[in-house]
């Protein structure tokens, strides 16, 4: 793992993070901010920790950030799309957040092959899994600059 032995700036990890939230604010207090996110995350209400995750596009969206297109790719069979986003919809009615996967270069069908199997989670386990594939993100993004 990659770790940051300087201060990020709030704008430098909302970009990492895609928005500023009361996560990404902890963060910018930190000399090591990506490689104290889990003693961030302890700091953050229920509440924030949806934010957190709610600022994150959704897997398939038609409006990503470069960043974010570039991650999940084009293309993709339309039947794995049009389930992707149907599941997403499913997935933010059960849990109340955005569901977050690091892509790391898999194919959507693979994509949603996770997705399917953490609609089978507990509320808890799902909402500390999506915040640890969030921190994944920012640190291979952060590692990729």
């Amino acid at each position: 793992m990659h770790h940051v032995s300087r201060k990020l700036t709030v704008d430098e990890l909302a970009e990492l993070f895609e928005g500023r939230t009361r996560l990404v604010e902890l963060l910018a207090e930190r000399d090591d901010p990506l490689g104290s996110a889990d003693e961030a995350m302890a700091e953050l209400t229920e509440a924030e920790k949806r934010a957190a995750l709610n600022a994150h596009p959704a897997i398939g969206a038609r409006k990503l950030s470069e960043r974010s297109a570039v991650e999940q790719g084009t293309g993709g069979h339309p039947a794995v799309l049009t389930e992707l986003a149907y599941l997403n919809q499913v997935y933010e009615e059960k849990f109340g957040f955005r569901f977050v996967v690091f892509v790391d270069g898999r194919p959507k069908s693979e994509i949603l092959k996770v997705l399917q199997e953490r609609l089978e989670r507990s509320p808890d386990e799902e909402l500390k899994t999506g915040l640890s594939e969030l921190v994944a993100i920012a640190r291979d993004r952060y590692a990729g600059r």
